[in-house]
């Protein structure tokens, strides 16, 4: 029981790795468009003329930061397909139509919701008894701000869909629904009556992350330690990406409104700052969980492998690695 459990949770973990991996170079799209367009800097520097706005420089990197800008703002539906994808046994191309289908039809289930209840008003407005950054707008459509959180639980539960019903054959008379083509039916199914649960169950759920995230935020530098320690521990286990990820791209690693928008965890609030012309200082309470990332980073790329090949015996390479991985 235990394996399994850990097998599954080093799955998650490993499904977490295709949406992350795209991320660095969203950042750097993003960073380079948004610090090289920025008004002040320019001035700054007296590059008005190659960089200043209508200069072919300008445009090309206008583009790169909306480039950059377009990944982050939808990483709820890319962690969908990604997790989607990551989760299924096979036939992957499929769980991942089923994830976007899947992850639309929740979405617009929840906006149905809210209208119904008058939290939106049949201009689109936000009524004004609604708590401020509760109800957001994703690829169009005003939902709950559930974040990544509700990627994942796109994701994950796609995939189950996709596991269990991908095979399932019926009577000749509806063969053609049979297999895979089954897969993103059951799923629309399913995630319309899980948009209608999201609306009653999700305000709790966000109450409750708001609160962890603010025990988190305010217990300082041990916090950033423990962060630290715990993450590294988990490594050798393959399960340190279940761990930070909600640090990192949900309300637990904290809140902060940039640029008038209410934003969610602690890289994605870096990003936003970072395509904020207005931003002076970045927040600590953000970038505390990336801190000694980098000096890990070298010792493990660079220093390990320089050392396991010097060293002839497999039981010292182990050790070596684990050494590694560990927190020091």
């Amino acid at each position: 029981m235990k394996d399994k459990i850990f097998g599954v949770l080093q799955r998650v973990g490993r499904s977490f790795m295709l949406p992350i991996a795209v991320l660095p170079v969203a950042g750097l799209l993003l960073g380079i468009g948004s610090s090289f367009t920025n008004t002040t800097m320019i001035e700054s520097y007296g590059l008005m003329s190659i960089l200043g706005p209508g200069t072919v420089l300008n445009a090309l990197l206008t583009v790169m930061n909306k480039a950059g800008s377009a990944i982050f703002d939808n990483l709820p539906l890319i962690f969908a397909v990604g997790v989607a994808i990551g989760m299924a046994k096979r036939e992957k191309e499929v769980a991942a139509l089923s994830a976007v289908i899947a992850y639309f039809v929740m979405n617009v289930s929840v906006n149905a919701m809210l209208i119904n209840s008058g939290q939106i008003l049949a201009d689109g407005t936000i009524a004004d008894g609604v708590l401020n950054g509760t109800i957001t707008t994703m690829c169009g459509i005003q939902t709950l701000q559930m974040g990544v959180f509700g990627g994942i639980i796109v994701g994950l539960g796609v995939a189950a869909l996709h596991n269990r019903f991908h095979m399932i054959e019926f009577p000749n008379a509806l063969s053609f629904f049979s297999g895979s083509r089954f897969v993103p039916i059951i799923s629309t199914l399913v995630y319309v009556l899980v948009g209608i649960l999201m609306f009653f169950v999700w305000p709790f759920a966000q109450k409750g992350i708001y609160a962890l995230g603010g025990l988190v935020t305010g217990s300082g530098y041990f916090g950033t330690l423990a962060f630290g320690i715990i993450k590294r521990a988990l490594i050798p286990f393959g399960l340190h990406h279940v761990f930070y990820l909600p640090f990192w791209q949900t309300a637990v690693g904290g809140t902060m409104e940039v640029a008038g928008q209410l934003i969610e965890g602690g890289q994605n609030i870096f990003f936003a700052q970072l395509a904020d012309p207005s931003v002076v200082h970045f927040s600590a309470d953000a970038t505390r969980y990336f801190s000694g990332e980098f000096i890990f980073m070298i010792l493990v790329f660079q220093v390990l492998p320089l050392l396991c090949t010097s060293v002839q015996n497999r039981k010292r390479k182990k050790l070596l690695a684990v050494f590694f991985y560990l927190p020091l």
